[in-house]
């Protein structure tokens, strides 16, 4: 919490995106046959399932698990996450009528959430639990293509082609992510990090003109809350500005931007999340080590730094070196 709001720390904290499930042998266990938005709705398995990596890391943080997809099946949109495929939504939307389905969502549609989130205040103590959000334009990407899109073709020519359509749909996602983050707030979470996973397949004029309006409310929404805001996408070196622009503060990197080039993007007052690629976790233990170093050096000429990777954990990944790796941040940063 201290590194989210630029204040001095003992040492550079550490969580991991994903760091709840996908790697772990106890959560493919608890997982078996229970569909993830199954899962993502039993208060006992979200909170065992968060619990789970804390066990086996010295990590300074717990993330909520859940996905971004939750708050919509919420409020009644069609929809699945199948195993290998990732969400897929029956009926897309490429109109007014689709769009005028999405309303407000209250307490009352996610009272697994708040009966979680409370369950879990209890047993970290003192140790920060992130909730999240998926944020409107990768939200919208999900419900227009009807699923995971590699080019978003749907999506970017509502965006071109119907902006007013494209701005009502915006609006309604913005409206589910405000209501959804706040009743996280208000349950106990003690940070909030807004995914926007795809907005790196915009660039920077589209960014400012379609998306950044949109995210921006979200963040306006959550400061009266005084809980640190946390904004991440994938592939948006190009974004990094326009994202700090938007409000949050605490602006994710991911590994394709060194740190301290990215404290050259991203406007002063910020602290800064990241970025170690994922993927060097399946090299050996030396060459970990050394990029770890780096990333934790390159996150000193930040205002604030917190180590994560530069995306989710990936599924094959070892718990033991993500066990070592949360040490040797912990031991090489601190001051």
């Amino acid at each position: 919490m201290k590194a989210c709001r630029r204040e001095p720390v003992p040492y550079t904290p550490v969580w991991f995106m994903r760091q709840a499930g996908r790697s772990l042998p106890e959560y493919l266990r608890l997982r078996e046959g229970v569909p993830m938005l199954e899962a993502c709705a039993r208060p006992d398995m979200i909170v065992e399932i968060t619990m789970q990596p804390l066990r086996r890391y010295a990590v300074d943080a717990a993330i909520f698990f859940s996905d971004i997809m939750v708050p919509l099946k919420a409020i009644g949109v069609d929809l699945d996450i199948k195993p290998g495929v990732g969400p897929v939504v029956a009926d897309p939307i490429r109109d007014r009528s689709g769009a005028a389905v999405l309303r407000r969502l209250s307490p009352d549609d996610v009272p697994y959430v708040t009966e979680a989130i409370g369950g879990l205040v209890g047993e970290l103590g003192a140790t920060p639990l992130i909730g999240f959000s998926g944020a409107p334009f990768t939200l919208a990407s999900y419900l227009i293509e009807g699923g995971p899109s590699k080019n978003h073709d749907h999506t970017k020519a509502m965006m071109y082609g119907d902006p007013v359509l494209w701005d009502d749909l915006m609006r309604r996602l913005a409206d589910i992510t405000i209501d959804y983050l706040k009743v996280q707030v208000e349950a106990g979470v003690s940070a909030i990090q807004l995914f926007d996973s795809w907005v790196g397949a915009v660039g920077p004029e589209d960014y400012r003109r379609s998306v950044l309006p949109h995210t921006r409310r979200i963040f306006e929404a959550m400061e009266p809350l005084g809980v640190p805001r946390i904004h991440f996408g994938v592939g948006t070196g190009e974004l990094l500005g326009l994202m700090g622009e938007a409000g949050a503060d605490v602006v994710g990197v991911d590994w394709r931007v060194p740190l301290d080039e990215a404290v050259r993007r991203v406007e002063p007052g910020k602290a800064l999340q990241g970025n170690l690629d994922p993927a060097l976790l399946f090299a050996p233990w030396e060459v970990i080590e050394e990029r770890a170093r780096d990333v934790v050096a390159r996150g000193r000429t930040a205002e604030g730094h917190v180590f994560n990777l530069g995306h989710g954990v990936l599924p094959t990944t070892d718990p033991d070196k993500l066990a070592r790796l949360t040490d040797l941040v912990h031991e090489v940063s601190a001051r």
